[in-house]
């Protein structure tokens, strides 16, 4: 029994040591306390202010160390124009329709020649040895030879030359109606390459408006991270002292470790962005494009005023795809056309030849000789029933089915028109009325955020009125709502350049319309007695700014949603200003 007592006391005596030893290098709890003295200790770590009373400092959590950017040194600036004028000369998928129209306009051209002749020119040479047959049936035994050259070739023995010189052939209502079909067909492909530029501009607008995210979401997320450092240290500062806990400050720091491997991963994004649109533009991924825009703005490209209805008429008439789809069913009907008529086309042949022609046989004097000149003229025409009209009646069929699939095609591509102007209106509208809304909660997120942070860093009992998770979340709402912003801002711009390519990238004419006059403010800053007047601003009242202001009827000079260039400018107000896009 005293043995043991005696390891029992060595292992007790051992456990203290190793739970001081680890205590002092921070690596595990402080030791066992006496049961009488737990509630005192669970007291003091549910009230601060008693630890700091009691006098003890400790050592703030350590913050996460700044890792460093993956983004090179190196960069190519380049702005929207830029790209859109590089994509029009560079981009592969643009020049490959512009070579099919060059294509279909050599194959209209080819079309077009078959009502000339053509020219052959060549020699023949024929040596027979042996028995022939003569119309009689009178077996003839001959060796005998000929040579002709000259204009043609294939001239034998009393036949005409079977390769003329001069030869026009080929079936009359074919030729007719392959030369307006391919007419269809280089309009078709003319189209079809102002729908690939339509898409190609998309391409590069929101790949653009994607690296403009990127970059927008990046500088946010390092001025996050600054302020979440703020937040961190501030929290392991009263951790230090005593009137705060470790649970906050390792929330804080773990917070600030979120806003690194943010960036980080925004950095990726970045270069992810970058070689998208370099690849759009055929360039290389490297050095990375910058955009040399500093700030995010909205971009209006659609009138608002205009409605919906409208809208779809002018993408009606408006798409490439609606044309080239025209086109099609335009050179589909000249097809079906062409095979009705086919068995009343004459299929024609003229033949002229022209050469020096000689030869000889065993039969007569001399052997091989007698050259002289020869001219052959032949002209023949026939008409054709394939098949006793089977073959026929099936041409026409089949060129009315695909006469019919031209045209549901058409239907289709209509109906996709009138869903895409329609979806884009909605989405451009939607998320402008989400800039305003998400520009509201920046102003109140930063306010929280100021007021708690203020009230935080007074410490004594401003401290007991804010908690640090009450801080940590007024931070992450802050935010949150930055990046809604500049995601709300580019979702616009997205949008607005979708609906653009969906009405076919209309002219600034077709767009243009009145300009309304209810709530216009004249450059006097003083509303006109003719006008019903401004909600929230009394008639005759001053305004500031010398600049007209159009308010829509029933929106307030204070509130609703402003213009483009009202956000555009709130940087220089103190309001919140719009996302930056990086430098």
């Amino acid at each position: 029994m005293r043995k043991l007592g005696k390891i029992a006391g060595a292992l007790a005596s051992l456990a203290t040591g190793v739970s001081l030893t680890l205590t002092t290098t921070g690596r595990a709890a402080p030791p066992p306390q006496d049961p009488e003295n737990r509630p005192a200790q669970a007291q003091a770590d549910r009230d601060p202010a008693v630890n700091g009373a009691q006098g003890q400092l400790r050592t703030p959590p350590p913050l996460p160390p700044h890792p460093p950017s993956i983004l090179p040194a190196a960069f190519q600036p380049i702005d929207l124009n830029t790209a859109l004028r590089l994509a029009g000369v560079q981009n592969p998928e643009l020049n490959v329709a512009r070579a099919r129209v060059v294509e279909a306009a050599a194959l209209r051209i080819l079309a077009a020649a078959q009502i000339l002749p053509t020219l052959n020119g060549g020699m023949n040479y024929d040596n027979h040895t042996g028995v022939l047959q003569q119309s009689n049936g009178n077996i003839l035994s001959v060796n005998r030879s000929a040579l002709y050259v000259g204009a043609g070739a294939n001239a034998v023995a009393a036949g005409t030359v079977n390769i003329p010189g001069v030869v026009l052939a080929g079936n009359i209502g074919q030729g007719v109606f392959g030369f307006l079909v391919s007419r269809q067909v280089v309009r078709q492909r003319e189209f079809d390459a102002l729908e690939t530029r339509n898409q190609v501009f998309l391409q590069v607008t929101l790949a653009y408006s994607e690296l403009l995210r990127a970059e927008g979401q990046l500088a946010i997320a390092r001025q996050s991270r600054e302020e979440a450092l703020s937040v961190a240290k501030l929290t392991g500062q009263y951790y230090a002292s005593g009137q705060g806990r470790q649970s906050d400050a390792d929330r804080a720091a773990t917070e600030l470790a979120r806003r690194e491997a943010a960036i980080q991963e925004l950095e990726g994004q970045v270069l992810t962005t970058a070689a998208r649109l370099a690849q759009v533009l055929n360039l290389p991924p490297t050095p990375r494009l910058h955009p040399t825009d500093a700030w995010v703005t909205p971009i209006p490209i659609v009138p608002d005023p205009i409605p919906v209805s409208e809208l779809i008429a002018l993408g009606l008439l408006r798409r490439p795809e609606l044309a080239a789809r025209r086109a099609n069913v335009a050179g589909a009907l000249l097809s079906l056309e062409s095979s009705k008529v086919l068995p009343f086309s004459p299929t024609i042949l003229v033949g002229f030849s022209a050469g020096g022609f000689g030869g000889g046989s065993n039969l007569v004097a001399p052997v091989f000789g007698g050259f002289g000149a020869r001219s052959d003229f032949d002209a023949l025409t026939y008409w054709t029933i394939q098949n006793l009209g089977v073959g026929n009646v099936a041409l026409i069929n089949a060129a009315r089915a695909r006469l019919q699939v031209s045209r549901y095609q058409e239907l289709e591509v209509l109906n996709m028109v009138r869903a895409q102007v329609a979806e884009a209106y909605a989405k451009s509208h939607a998320r402008f009325a989400q800039i305003a809304t998400n520009e509201q909660a920046i102003r109140s997120g930063q306010r929280a955020f100021a007021e708690d942070f203020e009230r935080t860093r007074g410490g004594g009992m401003a401290l007991r009125q804010v908690l640090p998770i009450e801080l940590l979340n007024s931070f992450d709402l802050m935010a949150r709502s930055r990046v809604n912003y500049i995601d709300s801002i580019v979702d616009y711009n997205r949008s607005q350049f979708e609906l653009y390519v969906a009405l076919g990238q209309p002219p600034a004419n077709a767009l243009a319309r009145p300009v309304p006059t209810a709530g216009i403010i004249d450059r006097g800053g003083v509303l006109s007695p003719a006008e019903p007047g401004v909600p929230g601003v009394p008639p005759g009242a001053p305004i500031r700014g010398n600049e007209p202001l159009i308010l829509p009827p029933g929106v307030s000079s204070r509130t609703g949603p402003k213009p483009a260039a009202r956000i555009a400018a709130r940087a220089a107000t103190g309001a919140p200003t719009p996302a930056p896009a990086g430098r």
